[in-house]
């Protein structure tokens, strides 16, 4: 590890984010939720949906865009259809309240549809779909993003929409679930932060300046002037992008992203999910080993150079997870600086965050 660099132990760094969120006001329960989601993201090697977002979201909840102690309400109840408003609470905690509420549903009506919208930043969508699969059901997910627009549409010149995700969850028995996660923009927004904050670039034909021309330099998606990121395979990550933000957003929500106003911090998400049981839809054992087959069969291709074995999604975080639990959670010098700053700005002391740390 370079000496620009900390590695945290996970037990560390969950006492000193507890501390940290604690100037929120917000209540145990809350406080909680929001460390385990953040840090859960980067034990799976998500830092770009981890503790780095909690500068992001003090500076949302100091000008009023985040509201604290906050839970989800129910708007229309159609039993297996639900729309629910997060007022803007965090979206670790509105966010699990939605999909428990939406796996409740399917239990007992087979599916449900849940649209969920006014969320502050659901952070990594494939924790949700990890909810799901752990009782037992099938979840897609469309998410929106209502803040700065930060991808561009194929063809065009600059920043239109977020990196606007698509989630899937899909129990395997006796195996771990598949749990498919990705933005639709090539490249996540945090991963940009991150790769700006570490003085690295990323790789060709993910950006593009604030003239439209291509470039490598992740500034131009974190500081003024801003250029934009391109959508993962060309036409087809834009389709993906704009279907994301008419199910996420105008439908789940009531809200798309439609101005260039980066005045604000807050991160709103609109999530349209979908979940299914599958007992109540197909023979449960000969689904179960018709996926089996399949997934045995798929992964059983011989890797080709430069690749150990097949894979499929879920596994790489699950990877990643077992080697940070074990040697612990790096954070780039520059994002903690950030992190300090942003306790200082929330009345915590930045020294004390950092001793919680093992960092003194």
């Amino acid at each position: 590890m370079s000496a620009t660099s900390h590695t945290i132990a996970v037990d560390a760094l969950h006492r000193a984010m507890h501390l940290l969120v604690r100037g929120f006001g917000s209540d145990e329960a809350e406080v909680q939720a929001v460390c385990h989601n953040l840090i859960e993201a980067n034990l799976t090697g998500h830092d770009s949906h981890g503790i780095g977002m909690l500068p992001r979201y003090a500076d949302s909840f100091l000008e009023g865009g985040l509201q604290v102690n906050t839970h989800v309400r129910t708007e229309l109840d159609a039993g297996a259809l639900l729309r629910l408003d997060g007022q803007a609470g965090f979206g670790q905690v509105v966010g699990a309240e939605a999909m428990a509420l939406g796996i409740q549903r399917a239990q007992t009506h087979g599916c449900c549809v849940m649209a969920l919208g006014n969320a502050h930043h659901l952070g990594r969508i494939g924790a949700w779909a990890e909810q799901a699969v752990a009782a037992g059901m099938i979840s897609l997910h469309f998410v929106n993003v209502i803040s700065r627009g930060i991808v561009a549409p194929y063809g065009g010149a600059d920043a239109r929409f977020g990196t606007n995700p698509f989630t899937a969850g899909i129990p395997l028995k006796g195996r771990e679930p598949m749990i498919l996660d990705f933005a639709t923009s090539v490249i996540a927004q945090g991963k940009t932060r991150v790769a700006h904050n570490k003085g690295e670039r990323v790789p060709p034909d993910h950006l593009i300046d604030d003239q439209g021309r291509p470039t490598r330099d992740p500034r131009y998606s974190v500081i003024e002037p801003f250029g934009a990121i391109l959508t993962f395979g060309a036409h087809k990550g834009y389709g993906m992008a704009v279907l994301c933000e008419l199910l996420g957003g105008a439908l789940a929500a009531g809200a798309t992203q439609h101005t260039h106003d980066s005045s604000r911090k807050r991160i709103l998400n609109g999530m349209l999910t979908v979940l299914i049981d599958a007992d109540r839809i197909a023979d449960r054992a000969a689904y179960e080993a018709e996926a089996l087959t399949f997934v045995d069969w798929v992964t059983a291709s011989p890797p080709r150079d430069g690749f150990d074995r097949v894979r499929l999604a879920g596994d790489p975080e699950r990877e990643s997870r077992a080697r940070r639990i074990q040697s612990g959670v790096p954070v780039d010098a520059t994002t903690w600086q950030e992190i300090l700053g942003a306790a200082r700005k929330l009345g915590v002391d930045p020294q004390r965050i950092h001793t919680e740390a093992g960092l003194a």
